[in-house]
């Protein structure tokens, strides 16, 4: 039976490779506002129904498939891995993360309005409370801090702060 060569190097089993993704996060819309598109499209059939029901019918259709398509192509999303982090189309080596803050109702409001630095880059929505503040510690960037909406803020905190790779 062969021995394992004692020289080689043992990869540690918890260390995660750079493209593990840590967390990852859809940033959707809530039902509300998909009760809201639904509602929008019948719209279609009040302005389009007295040429003839068909074509309201259709107006309907088209309004849902293309506020449906708006919504869904716009949706961004948060991906930490060891390495980076995404948030919609912002990217950052994990290298320059500093401090991570969540904040919710209040809070959250005042990061989102009166506490806000215009030249943070800013990626939340107004149908998700919560937001987390990530410190950007590039000195070739200008940007202080990344601001973004999370569903789920404590764990993004969490995969923000964990040891990097």
């Amino acid at each position: 039976m062969p021995t394992p060569d004692q020289s080689s190097p043992v990869p540690a089993r918890n260390t995660p490779s750079a493209t593990e993704v840590l967390y990852t996060e859809k940033l959707w819309p809530s039902v509300w506002i998909w009760v809201v598109v639904v509602g929008l499209s019948g719209a279609g059939i009040l302005m389009f129904g007295p040429i003839s029901a068909l074509t309201g019918i259709i107006a309907a259709l088209a309004l849902l498939a293309i506020m449906t398509t708006m919504l869904v192509l716009s949706t961004p999303t948060i991906t930490v891995t060891p390495t980076t982090v995404r948030v919609g189309r912002a990217s950052i080596d994990r290298k320059f993360v500093g401090s991570v803050e969540a904040f919710t109702k209040d809070e959250a409001t005042a990061e989102r309005g009166p506490r806000l630095n215009g030249l943070a880059y800013m990626c939340f929505r107004g149908w998700i409370d919560p937001v987390v503040k990530i410190e950007i510690t590039d000195p070739a960037d200008r940007t202080p801090y990344w601001l973004a909406s999370s569903r789920k803020p404590a764990e993004l905190v969490s995969a923000l702060t964990a040891p990097r790779g």
